[in-house]
């Protein structure tokens, strides 16, 4: 499909996501230039001009909108936020309360909304969900109840049950057959992603505004027979590290450890998926045969939709016969940043 400006116009006043990354919109009344998902009020089409790199809206002196933050990656984590995490992490029985935000220069009410949007729970949920997470583990371990009820910041063993109970559904002695799933979200140059670990490995990794992600938590949770809690696992520490340097351009595979819960044919699919090599492309049919079912291009490329973990499986590889680019969960946009990224380090 070729970008006329018709076509970015309409995508700003129906604020598409899909197109993010494939333009900029600039207002020449005001001197501002936005995401094409912005929520800013539609100025009029004549006042419009549009540019595909925010580099170029800058060198024809457009300055970046305060709303939608052009120049941040998607729904990047801001920074004290990311600094309270970091902390969170290094001694899971913190407790940040409103008076320790405000002196650290954060609003409490702002932070509050940024975790209902992000997390879906304030930031005083995911500070109580972070310790139990952390508690949960070290009981798996054989440590006592007592002991770790007051290492995660209780003040009572029976603060600790009632908070242990509201998440697991099962009193901390009793947690010995519960499973978890591990939670974090993680920056990228192409936007946020949540990432899911058991202690096997790696079992989402998925954009966050990717649709009906909210339908992907609830099976995987429901197939591991295990509660989503957000919290450190070993497995997000590799992963992080060699997403970076995916990135810059200096990994061609991941050894980060997965599993992939799923039939037979689906995860025939998804090993496939990994044979195709970077810089490379396949397409549905190629993919088909090279698995033995050449009737079945249909449903290797539902196979390839239910993939759970992307990038590291990469689907974005496949194509159609034709050569276009069909349906990627995280956005068309960001396939084509792939494949070109990939092409581009590759050669």
């Amino acid at each position: 499909m070729e970008l006329t400006d018709e076509i970015m116009y309409q995508a700003c006043v129906e604020r598409d996501t899909s197109f993010e990354g494939l333009f900029f919109t600039a207002v020449k009344t005001t001197g501002i230039f936005c995401r094409p998902s912005c929520t800013a009020r539609k100025p009029k089409r004549e006042n419009v001009e549009f540019f595909r790199t925010s580099k170029e809206a800058i060198l024809k002196g457009y300055r970046p909108c305060r709303v939608c933050k052009p120049l941040e990656h998607l729904n990047e984590t801001p920074e004290k936020i990311k600094s309270l995490l970091h902390e969170l992490t290094g001694n899971p029985s913190l407790k940040f309360k409103d008076h320790d935000l405000v002196q650290r220069g954060i609003e409490p009410s702002q932070i509050r909304r940024w975790f209902l949007k992000n997390h879906g729970i304030t930031f005083h949920s995911y500070q109580r969900m972070f310790r139990i997470n952390s508690a949960f583990k070290k009981i798996q371990n054989g440590e006592p109840v007592t002991s770790t009820a007051f290492d995660a910041g209780y003040e009572s063993l029976s603060g600790f049950a009632d908070s242990f109970k509201n998440i697991f559904g099962v009193s901390p002695k009793n947690s010995k057959e519960q499973n978890i799933i591990d939670l974090k979200r993680i920056e990228t140059p192409l936007g946020t992603m949540y990432a899911c670990a058991v202690r096997e490995g790696i079992c989402l990794l998925e954009f966050t505004d990717r649709k009906m992600l909210e339908t992907e938590f609830k099976a995987l949770a429901k197939l591991f027979n295990a509660t989503i809690v957000q919290g450190e696992n070993e497995h997000f520490i590799l992963l992080e590290q060699q997403l970076t340097e995916y990135f810059e351009g200096k990994r061609q595979a991941f050894t980060v450890q997965l599993v992939t819960p799923g039939s037979d044919f689906q995860n025939s699919a998804w090993r496939e998926l990994q044979t195709i090599p970077f810089g490379s492309t396949r397409s549905y049919k190629e993919q088909a045969i090279a698995i033995g079912k050449p009737e079945s291009i249909r449903a290797v490329a539902n196979a390839n939709g239910m993939n759970r973990i992307s990038i590291l499986i990469p689907c974005h590889r496949v194509i159609g016969s034709d050569g276009q680019l069909t349906g990627y969960g995280g956005g068309l946009w960001r396939k084509r940043h792939l494949l070109e990224m990939e092409k581009k380090y590759s050669t």
